[in-house]
């Protein structure tokens, strides 16, 4: 239970204002620490809604495909350009950030991860290597501004950390690939 409410402190930490304004004011720690906060910290407080609900995780989500399925809707929903314009400019829209993050893919996915499986799992993993990688070569690649709120030299950093993201998760899937992981349980 100390999970939960370690994910409700980071909750409330990450929706203060100064510190929402601080993490939206660069776009790569918008994108790649603002958001995977909000997952995490929705991921954390899982357990206590899945203890709370059991009949609901079982039957709404089975054999977690239908929660990772929301968990990468989500998540794609919050890489798309304009999305995240819209969340520094219009304060509904940054509700819905701090509602979906961590309350409609954060919980999702934990409650998914475990049902998925092996395979599950590495078609996940595949999935987010080709998004980060597109986002990458639609961030670095855009000859002029996409997002109004933040400079083009901040998207490109973007894009370049998304892929030096994509580049570490590629290295992750073969090395689970290729080294046998029953030596490391």
């Amino acid at each position: 239970m100390k999970q939960a409410i370690y994910g409700l402190m980071l909750y409330v930490f990450l929706i203060l204002p100064p510190v929402a304004n601080l993490l939206e004011s660069i776009m790569i720690v918008h994108m790649h620490m603002q958001m995977p906060l909000l997952v995490i910290s929705g991921f954390l407080m899982a357990r206590f809604f899945q203890m709370k609900f059991p009949g609901f995780f079982e039957k709404w989500n089975g054999n977690g495909v239908p929660g990772i399925l929301l968990f990468i809707v989500i998540w794609i929903y919050w890489m798309i350009p304009r999305s995240m314009d819209e969340a520094v400019t219009i304060q509904m829209v940054e509700v819905l950030k701090f509602i979906s993050l961590p309350f409609l893919a954060g919980i999702p996915l934990r409650d998914s991860w475990i049902k998925l499986g092996k395979i599950g799992r590495n078609i996940t993993y595949v999935f987010f290597v080709i998004m980060f990688g597109l986002m990458a070569w639609l961030y670095i690649g855009a000859d002029s501004q996409i997002c109004n709120n933040y400079l083009e030299v901040e998207q490109k950093t973007l894009g370049w950390g998304s892929l030096a993201f994509a580049a570490f998760l590629l290295i992750y899937v073969l090395q689970l690939l290729f080294i046998d992981q029953s030596e490391f349980e």
